[in-house]
């Protein structure tokens, strides 16, 4: 239909920037300082990464969300127009300021606060139905951060499905450890369900992948696991695919490398390739947002992606 050509992938999601500190020796001390020896103030949040990575894979992407009107929301703003994700959706807010989050980078490993602000502003009233019918797919992380979506989460990707779109969920980290998001309302809507081991397990409250993923495959479609230093997993009704990472002897930071994971594999899923394909093209995703600092470095356009994968994980497309 030619009204389903405004975008390829429309991203609902929460806004802030990161502040980066690395070189950490130690975790903090109540009543003690330390030093960081690096600090960077870059574009953060899932979705944001997620969508930044995604246009710069050649895909269509606008975005949805809500920030303050301070700095930090120009810097956003200003940072996913320069990867050409449309952000004339993007929503205001004049009673908050936008969030932000403070990342204390460990290696492979990290800590993090953040302060919400604007994005738990954000409702199903900000998504207008006639705009769903525009688009192909629609993405959405950080279900615990939104919280003025996360009640209508069934009823956003219900809607979603009746426009006729494809669907992805990261439901990411729930800070207040409650996981109470009502898997069994909202997976038979979604198609591709992509949260890492330590979210799919406690949302489920199973102790490993295989009886997580048991208990909720009755009615998802596809289940899609990322492990870290493990690799990948893949399951739907008839198929499981494993999927070992591309491994990089030398890591510089891996802030987000599952929003890039994700972005691999929503880049290959919207352009109907085989599961095994969109698989291994987030795994390889995720191991060059590993090769630069940030979750959107190693992403500056599809020329330098190319080259990274080539160059360091000797990987064509």
């Amino acid at each position: 239909m030619e009204n389903k050509t405004l975008f390829d992938v429309l991203v609902v999601g929460e806004l802030n920037v990161d502040l980066i500190l690395d070189g950490i020796e130690k975790f903090p001390e109540i009543g003690k300082e330390i030093l960081a020896k690096n600090m960077i103030i870059t574009l953060g949040s899932s979705s944001a990464i997620f969508a930044s990575n995604l246009s710069a894979l050649g895909t269509h992407v606008g975005f949805i969300g809500k920030v303050g009107t301070d700095n930090f929301a120009d810097k956003i703003i200003t940072s996913l127009n320069k990867k050409r994700v449309n952000t004339e959706y993007i929503l205001r807010s004049s009673s908050t300021n936008t969030g932000a989050t403070i990342a204390l980078n460990y290696g492979e490993d990290r800590a993090m606060i953040t302060f919400t602000g604007a994005m738990d502003e954000l409702t199903i009233d900000d998504i207008n139905p006639e705009l769903l019918k525009k688009v192909k797919h629609l993405h959405l992380s950080s279900t615990f951060l939104q919280k003025g979506l996360k009640k209508d989460l069934p009823k956003l990707f219900k809607m979603a499905k009746q426009a006729g779109l494809t669907t992805s969920l990261d439901p990411q980290w729930d800070p207040s450890e409650k996981w109470d998001i009502p898997l069994n309302d909202i997976l038979p809507y979604v198609d591709v369900f992509l949260p890492n081991r330590k979210e799919i397990t406690n949302l489920t409250r199973t102790v490993d992948i295989d009886k997580a993923v048991k208990k909720i495959l009755d009615y998802s479609n596809i289940v899609v696991v990322k492990d870290g230093s493990n690799g990948a997993y893949l399951w739907t009704s008839e198929t499981h695919i494993i999927q070992p990472i591309f491994k990089n002897s030398n890591i510089t930071d891996c802030i987000g490398a599952g929003d890039s994971f994700n972005a691999g594999f929503i880049d290959r899923f919207t352009r109907k390739k085989p599961l095994a394909e969109c698989l291994e093209f987030a795994a390889l995703m995720g191991a060059v947002n590993t090769t630069k600092p940030g979750g959107t470095t190693a992403f500056s356009n599809l020329e330098e992606i190319r080259n990274i994968a080539s160059t360091r994980f000797n990987f064509s497309f």
